[in-house]
C-alpha cells in the first residue's frame, strides 16, 4: 500500500467550496491615530471610536513601534504633520516601505502645496486635511478610505484564492491520473518530490520552481487519451501499443498549450522522454535541446519508475535505481544533472520513505500559498 497520504484530496467540489466559501469581515478596522497634542488626539478618538477599534501614538517614533507591531491588523492611519522626534510625513514613508496598502491621512496646520505634493509621492498618501477639521467630513474621509483599504485586500484575497484554486486543481488532475492504475498511486507527487529536491540543487528562480513543480504533477496528463488496457497491461507492450503509449507527451503538450498560464509548461511536458543522446521520443531532440525541466524530470520519472511496484515487476532497491542512473549519464540522461542527482542519493531516499515529511518541504505552489494567508 503506498504510503503518499499528505496530498490525498477530497473531492473537487469540497475544495473548491473550501477556497471560494465567502466570510464576510464583520469585525470592526483598526485605525491608529498619532498626534502630539492631547486635545486633537482626544476629539479625534471621540469622534471614531464607535465605528472603529483605535491605537493611539503621541509622536512618530512611538507610531512606528506600534506599525512593527501590529501593521497587519492596521487599515488606515491618520497622522499629524509637525510631532516631536518624527514628523508625520517621514512616519509615514517609513511605514509605506513595510505596508504600503494601509490607507494614510495626513493632518497639516499649514498649507504649503509644493510640500502637500512631495508628501502625497513619498508617502502614498490617500489623503491630506488641513486643521483646523470638521469632525464629520474627516469621517466622510475615513469611511472612503476604508472602502478603499478593503477593495485592494480584497482584490489580494481573491488572487491567493485563484492561485489556491489552480494548485489544488493541478493535484486533483495528478491524483486522479494517477488513480487509473492502482500501481502508479501517488507516482506524479513522489516524481515532483524528486524534481524539486534536483531543482533547488540548481538554484533556480522562482518561476522556473513554479513550472517545474506543475510540470512535474501534470508530466503525465497526456496517458488520459491511452486505452486502460495498454496503461496497466501486466506483460510487455506489442511495438503498435508502444507507438500508443509515446503518443502521451505530444498529447500533453496539445491539451495544455491553449492555456495561457500553462504555456511554458505545455511546452516542457512533450520532453521528458527525450533522452541525452537523442534516441527519445517525440521529437528526437539531443542534449541541450531538451529543456532543462524535461532533463530532470526524466531523472525523476525514472527513479520513481524503477522504485515503484509496478503491475509486469516489483519495485528495485534505491541503490540499484541509482546505480542504473550512473550508467545511462550521458546517453539517456544529462551527464552533469545525473551527477547532481546522484549527490542528492541520500535526500533522495529519505523522501521516498517518508514523502509526508518531504513534499511540502520542497514544495515551491505550497509555499507561496502558504505566505499568502
Amino acid at each position: 500500500m503506498n504510503n503518499f497520504t499528505l496530498l490525498k484530496e477530497d473531492t473537487f467540489e469540497n475544495s473548491l467550496g473550501e477556497i471560494l466559501q465567502l466570510n464576510p469581515k464583520t469585525e470592526k478596522h483598526t485605525i491608529l491615530l498619532v498626534d502630539d497634542e492631547v486635545n486633537n488626539l482626544q476629539l479625534l478618538r471621540r469622534t471614531l471610536h464607535h465605528d472603529y477599534n483605535i491605537l493611539t501614538a503621541s509622536n512618530g517614533k512611538e507610531a512606528l513601534e506600534i506599525v512593527e507591531g501590529k501593521g497587519n491588523e492596521i487599515a488606515l492611519i491618520v497622522s499629524d504633520q509637525k510631532m516631536p522626534e518624527m514628523e508625520g510625513t517621514e512616519f509615514l514613508k517609513r511605514t509605506s516601505e513595510y505596508y504600503p496598502d494601509i490607507v494614510k491621512i495626513l493632518l497639516t496646520g499649514h498649507l504649503d502645496v509644493d510640500a502637500i505634493v512631495d508628501s502625497i509621492n513619498d508617502c502614498h498618501l490617500y489623503q491630506y486635511i488641513v486643521k483646523p477639521f470638521d469632525p464629520e467630513e474627516l469621517k466622510l474621509t475615513i469611511e472612503t478610505g476604508i472602502k478603499k483599504f478593503d477593495l485592494v485586500n480584497n482584490k489580494t484575497v481573491i488572487l491567493k484564492d485563484l492561485r489556491e484554486l489552480f494548485y489544488k486543481t493541478i493535484k486533483l488532475i495528478a491524483s486522479a491520473l494517477d488513480a487509473k492504475d492502482p500501481y502508479t498511486h501517488g507516482h506524479s507527487l513522489r516524481v515532483t518530490m524528486y524534481s524539486l529536491i534536483l531543482a533547488k540543487k540548481l538554484n533556480l528562480d522562482d518561476t522556473t520552481l513554479e513550472e517545474i513543480e506543475t510540470a512535474g504533477l501534470l508530466h503525465d496528463i497526456g496517458k488520459i487519451g491511452i486505452p486502460q488496457r495498454i496503461l496497466c497491461k501486466p506483460g510487455k507492450l506489442t511495438d503498435e501499443e508502444y507507438e500508443v503509449m509515446k503518443s502521451h507527451p505530444a498529447q500533453a503538450e496539445k491539451m495544455l498549450m491553449g492555456i495561457k498560464k500553462l504555456t511554458v509548461v505545455s511546452n516542457w511536458l512533450r520532453a521528458h522522454h527525450e533522452r541525452w543522446d537523442g534516441q527519445g521520443y517525440p521529437y528526437g531532440l539531443k542534449g541541450e535541446e531538451i529543456p532543462i525541466s524535461g532533463r530532470i524530470i526524466a531523472l525523476a520519472d525514472t527513479y520513481d519508475a524503477m522504485t515503484s511496484t509496478r503491475s509486469y515487476r516489483k519495485a528495485l532497491s534505491h541503490e540499484t535505481a541509482i546505480d542504473e542512473i550512473q550508467r545511462c549519464s550521458g546517453t539517456q540522461f544529462d551527464p552533469v544533472l545525473t551527477n547532481l542527482f546522484i549527490s542528492c542519493s541520500e535526500e533522495l531516499r529519505a523522501a521516498k520513505e517518508d514523502p509526508n515529511t518531504y513534499y511540502p518541504k520542497y514544495s515551491y505552489l505550497q509555499k507561496m500559498i502558504n505566505e499568502t494567508r
